[in-house]
């Protein structure tokens, strides 16, 4: 994070490039009537807050530079952007945020009007139309995009772009790097510098101890799907066997190897995820395997048993109720369904939690998300967990940051400062200012 002496030198060494472009656009017909988004997006790659040169009677520049400093200083990934009143809306956010490449929450003021849009691993789109509806009545330009930022950065996660942290002159030189030596030590940003490095430094390792707990996990499930192999029995060429068996059964293998070599690959708690969906599918194939060998009706496509993925496809869906907790139905097993129909506790996984004591998975610990979401996906998730403290961990923005997203209503993305480029879901960046008012067609949660 740079200390404000630090900015005011780099942006210092930016402005007579700035102020020459405004002296030979100045004179351009039409010059003024929108802004270009790469210029819009190559500024907030840079810095969290852009004026256009049309939109400078909106925010002044001390005023802009004060937000700015407040955006760094939060380390959250926040854009904002002050456009020419006759801004075209369409596909304004989507273009924007393609653009600039990078994953955050952008908010962007055009005349009178105001809107954002964000990823959803960043912040969901119920909370970023609450911070908009919010603000959505200042008239005051300051006033507004204070309010929305102050709120924001209280709501948003992920942390802030890299590129944040140094800037270049128009010659390419590091002005950050030319005067960090004096006045960052002068200024005290060594020990800010310090701090945040110490800061990563224990997230970093908090994530590694998160994926050695979660590769025990997910070594048994990889043996435990290696033993139905062997189970099974199946060999391509015995008596009965058809081109569409040997078919399952080599998806099968391909799935139990893609799962080996995705966790002896995996560097961070999210990358399990894949792991697990490649489990998920392998067992799916063996099932239907099953099913032709014994002349059966091929199985549809289900999740794996709520209680323990490992017990294979679920083949109902039962509604259960937790100890203390509340009514959700869940999928599961033939095993399980017997016994809850019996009245007997369903097998329930345990893993071991931080304190060694052995608790179902859904109350284990956040690093278990990744391992859930592979299993059963993003759109039965949140159901399954509601009530549960790894539900609760999940739906918040800190989450997607720490451990991935992509669960359904918990989010989806890469996390918040990562440089995504254009891979996101563009579902989140919909809508434009359709009717006047920012959100128009697909709403994004942000209009007027």
């Amino acid at each position: 994070m740079r200390t404000p002496l630090l900015r005011g030198l780099a942006r210092w060494a930016l402005v007579p490039v700035a102020a020459t472009l405004a002296v030979l656009t100045a004179g351009a017909p039409g010059a003024f009537a929108a802004a270009d988004l790469s210029t819009v997006a190559e500024s907030l790659r840079e810095d969290p807050v852009y004026v256009d040169p049309a939109a400078s009677d909106q925010l002044s520049a001390s005023d802009a530079e004060a937000l700015s400093d407040r955006i760094r200083d939060a380390d959250k990934p926040v854009f904002v952007a002050v456009l020419p009143a006759d801004q075209p809306a369409e596909d304004l956010f989507l273009n924007l945020r393609t653009e600039t490449g990078i994953t955050g929450l952008y908010a962007v003021r055009s005349g009178d009007r105001f809107g954002a849009q964000a990823d959803s691993s960043v912040l969901g789109n119920q909370a970023v139309d609450n911070l908009v509806t919010a603000v959505e009545d200042t008239d005051d330009v300051k006033a507004q995009l204070n309010d929305f930022v102050d709120a924001a950065l209280r709501n948003v996660g992920g942390s802030a772009p890299a590129s944040w942290s140094s800037t270049t002159t128009d010659e390419g030189v590091p002005v950050a790097g030319l005067v960090t030596t004096g006045v960052v030590l002068a200024a005290g940003g060594a020990g800010v510098y310090a701090l945040v490095r110490r800061r990563r430094q224990a997230h970093e390792r908090e994530q590694r101890e998160a994926l050695e707990k979660l590769r025990v996990v997910v070594d048994e499930d990889i043996t435990a799907f290696g033993e139905e192999l062997e189970r099974l029995d199946f060999h391509p060429g015995e008596l009965g066997a058809d081109d569409a068996m040997r078919t399952d059964y080599e998806h099968a293998l391909d799935s139990y190897e893609q799962s080996k070599r995705l966790m002896d690959a995996a560097t961070r708690p999210e990358d399990v995820r894949a792991v697990t969906q490649s489990l998920e599918d392998g067992r799916h194939s063996l099932a239907v395997l099953a099913a032709r060998r014994e002349g059966r009706a091929l199985p549809e496509r289900r999740p794996p048993c709520f209680f323990d993925p490992r017990h294979g496809p679920s083949v109902a869906d039962l509604t259960w109720t937790p100890p203390g907790g509340a009514t959700r139905e869940v999928p599961v097993c033939a095993a399980d369904r017997r016994r809850l129909d019996e009245g007997e506790e369903p097998m329930i996984r345990e893993v071991t939690t931080e304190t060694g004591a052995r608790r179902p998975y859904w109350d284990a610990g956040p690093a278990y998300g990744p391992w859930a979401g592979g299993y059963f996906g993003g759109g039965i998730l949140p159901g399954l967990l509601i009530g549960t403290m790894l539900g609760s961990m999940m739906a918040s923005p800190a989450y997607a940051a720490d451990y991935g997203s992509g669960y359904g209503d918990f989010g989806g993305g890469y996390e918040g400062g990562d440089l995504s480029g254009a891979d996101f879901a563009t579902d989140d960046f919909s809508g434009g200012f359709g009717g006047g008012d920012f959100g128009g067609g697909g709403d994004f949660g942000g209009g007027f």
